[in-house]
């Protein structure tokens, strides 16, 4: 049982990472330290919430998944992706979890510029 439960983590995990690659830059930047940072800060959390957890991952691997084929299929190049929460699923979530929220919302909606990497003109050696 515990090799099975391993092995669906690591597989999630490096589900969420690949389907991140279709992401633009600076959302996958965000959203890969933030899943190695979830799912390292959920090693050690009992069955019950370890159940939970990975059940809400894979709901959001699932929703990336289909949000990434609808924006292939659009025709306009405009690309979406996230959906909002409902206030009943806000009503769920610790404080903690509520603080994290925003911090995510806070960085998510920077200017791009923290992710540009200015060009040198001179070669470095």
């Amino acid at each position: 049982m515990p090799g099975e439960h391993v092995s669906r983590v690591r597989a999630l995990y490096r589900l969420i990472l690949q389907l991140h690659r279709l992401l633009p830059v600076d959302l996958k930047a965000l959203g890969d330290q933030y899943v190695k940072d979830e799912f390292r800060r959920h090693k050690t959390v009992g069955f019950e919430e370890a159940q939970r957890f990975l059940q809400e991952w894979e709901v959001y691997a699932a929703v990336l998944r289909q949000q990434a084929n609808e924006n292939r299929q659009n025709s306009t190049g405009k690309t979406y992706f996230g959906s909002s929460l409902s206030e009943e699923k806000l009503n769920d979530f610790r404080d903690e979890q509520i603080g994290q929220l925003k911090e995510l919302m806070q960085e998510a909606t920077k200017p791009n510029k923290q992710f540009s990497i200015p060009e040198s003109t001179k070669p470095k050696f």
